[in-house]
């Protein structure tokens, strides 16, 4: 079966599904913003600086801090100094390159309009967040929860505790939903007690399966508000049928 004919019998073999939550909760890169092409110019940057094999960091970079990548290859050489300045020149550098995953911008400027409550959590940099966030037109959330503000990365769920908290839902009766792409952040947003749906665009619907999320979408143009009742969020998603992990 050609990849092709593989989507086409995901989109219908996909089926409703109806869930409400008190907060949601979005990775960035991947999940909001098509920045793959960006992070392996990036990382081919940093190979040439730090003398690795940047097909080498590729391997296990994604979802992850660029620190935290750089201290498993260069540990001397991983500085925030460093990492702040490579990742505030990404914007600007491939802004022009780098689209919002499809849905994206409909659903952020659902929730606001909403009013509700989200934040983003995010293994990126202050700088690298608000410069995608503005090069792309998206909508700034009132947290942010970003590289520097945890001592580990993810797969740990810190940042999505913080993000839990952030939002005054770090209640274990709260719910939570948590928007991930990688296996990693999957991984960290279920630690920290969270719904989680992975969205298809760095990694294949199975290779997220692995992570056992709660459900899997095709993009997030699969997920729309359908009501805000009693202090929760009603959403609406078409899930990949076969990615349900119970």
């Amino acid at each position: 079966m050609t990849t092709e004919e593989k989507t086409t019998a995901d989109e219908l073999a996909a089926h409703p599904v109806t869930a409400s939550f008190h907060g949601l909760l979005f990775d960035m890169d991947g999940t909001l913003i098509d920045s793959t092409n960006a992070v392996i110019e990036h990382y081919k940057k940093i190979g040439e600086e730090i003398d690795v094999d940047p097909e080498d960091i590729l391997k296990t970079a994604h979802g992850r801090r660029t620190i935290d990548v750089i201290r498993m290859f260069r540990p001397e050489k991983a500085t925030w100094e460093y990492v702040r300045a490579l990742e505030a020149a990404l914007p600007e550098t491939y802004g022009s390159a780098t689209p919002e995953v499809p849905g994206a911008k409909d659903l952020l400027n659902q929730i606001m309009s909403k009013s509700v409550p989200w934040a983003i959590v995010t293994s990126g940099t202050t700088g690298l967040v608000t410069g995608w966030l503005k090069v792309l037109g998206l909508p700034k959330p009132k947290h942010l929860v970003v590289a520097e503000d945890v001592e580990q990365g993810k797969p740990d769920p810190a940042g999505y505790l913080m993000g839990r908290k952030s939002l005054g839902l770090e209640m274990k009766e709260k719910d939570v939903l948590v928007f991930e792409d990688s296996p990693a952040g999957i991984r960290a947003g279920k630690a920290a007690g969270c719904k989680v749906v992975g969205v298809v665009s760095t990694h294949s619907a199975e290779q997220l399966k692995l992570a056992e999320p709660d459900w899997i979408v095709k993009d997030l143009s699969k997920v729309v508000i359908a009501k805000v009742e009693d202090e929760k969020v009603v959403l609406e998603f078409n899930v990949v049928a076969d990615s349900l992990s119970n």
